[in-house]
């Protein structure tokens, strides 16, 4: 098992968020299975699109933008097709738009 971690811009999260819903291994009424995807807004050093994009945290005493983070586990034969939705949504015509990080997952619990 694998987690997905992806840091993109704001403009670009909803188009990411539907891309990875289209996928076919997200599940829904064919396989009955969904993904449990987080979202959190953080502040990071991602490339601006444009000057308005980017502020000073008072906080970290830095220019940041405030990006977005999302997180999910996904089965090794899954991740291929999750990082191309990503990826392919997420892009902004920048070299860099983001960054997505893949772990090894060492097990995982359910909550029942």
């Amino acid at each position: 098992m694998k987690e997905v971690k992806a840091y993109v811009h704001k403009s670009r999260v909803a188009d990411v968020i539907a891309a990875l819903k289209d996928c076919p291994t997200w599940g829904g009424p064919r396989t009955g299975r969904r993904h449990n995807l987080s979202v959190y807004v953080v502040k990071g050093s991602i490339l601006p699109l444009d000057s308005g994009e980017q502020h000073y945290s008072m906080e970290l005493g830095d220019e940041v933008v405030d990006e977005f983070k999302l997180e999910l586990l996904c089965e090794d034969s899954e991740l291929a097709e999750i990082v191309a939705a990503i990826q392919a949504s997420a892009r902004t015509g920048q070299a860099v738009a983001g960054w997505i990080t893949v772990t090894e997952v060492a097990q995982t619990i359910a909550i029942h």
